[in-house]
């Protein structure tokens, strides 16, 4: 199976921001022959801290990702966090994401599956790769049609995730695309004084390594500067490095 990628800041900043990555993104389509997936989120719910950055919010978010969808020719993926959002999200999105910490909310479930787009559960900071069985059951019977599932790691202790890798194959036994997530595999949640910290430098391991447990999916937020980034700073990867970590994975 031709692996597929996804690629984008982690919340919409600026329209300038969507501009610069989605070009990046266009340009290294060109080179390597991909059809990277741009991924950005308009609203971030789950923020540690209530005064941290959320985002432009669904109106002026979805008409920002629509833009970068008709300039670029490029696919979209989007995050919802209730299930009133999934039908107006779906109007723009290709790829509906269920967040990790919502991936057993039935409603959420349903509702992005009754739109008949691409739904990409995120498995849970605390649940193995068999227990995605259930909130794939939820989606199936609803009605979608094509169901991914991405690997992000599992808490260990406290400000800090592990990645058992096993869960991919696990995974893979449930659905075909099974997606790591390489950049949020790195977080330490919370653990940056009321933000959550992590460490790109280990972003390129985390997606070879999946590569040799048979991902068929990679995602990485990326930002020009991610240690300006208004959300996920620490573990965003350097736009400039996207294209020769993907062509590593290529080859």
């Amino acid at each position: 199976m031709k692996p597929i990628f996804i690629a984008g800041p982690c919340v919409i900043e600026s329209a300038s921001l969507l501009d610069e990555v989605a070009a990046r993104i266009v340009d290294i389509n060109n080179q390597l022959g991909t059809d990277i997936i741009f991924k950005a989120s308009f609203d971030k719910a789950n923020r540690t801290s209530v005064s941290s950055f959320r985002g432009p919010g669904i109106d002026k978010g979805l008409e920002m990702l629509d833009e970068v969808k008709k300039r670029y020719k490029l696919r979209i993926l989007t995050d919802i966090h209730e299930s009133w959002q999934a039908e107006p999200v779906a109007q723009v999105a290709d790829v509906l994401q269920i967040p990790a910490f919502l991936c057993r909310q039935t409603d959420l479930l349903l509702a992005a599956a009754r739109t008949g787009k691409t739904v990409n559960i995120k498995k849970a900071q605390f649940l193995s790769g068999i227990d995605m069985k259930y909130p794939v059951g939820k989606a199936m019977d609803a009605g979608a049609k094509d169901v991914w599932l991405t690997e992000r790691g599992n808490c260990f202790g406290y400000n800090n995730l592990v990645v058992d890798f096993r869960n991919i194959p696990d995974m893979l036994e449930i659905v075909p695309r099974v997606i790591m997530d390489c950049t949020h595999s790195v977080q330490r949640p919370g653990g940056a004084s009321g933000k959550t910290g992590g460490d790109r430098k280990f972003v390129p391991s985390m997606a070879l390594a999946a590569k040799a447990f048979g991902a068929t999916g990679y995602f990485f937020e990326v930002h020009p500067e991610p240690d300006n980034g208004l959300s996920d700073a620490a573990n965003m990867l350097e736009l400039d490095k996207l294209e020769e970590l993907i062509a590593n994975i290529l080859e």
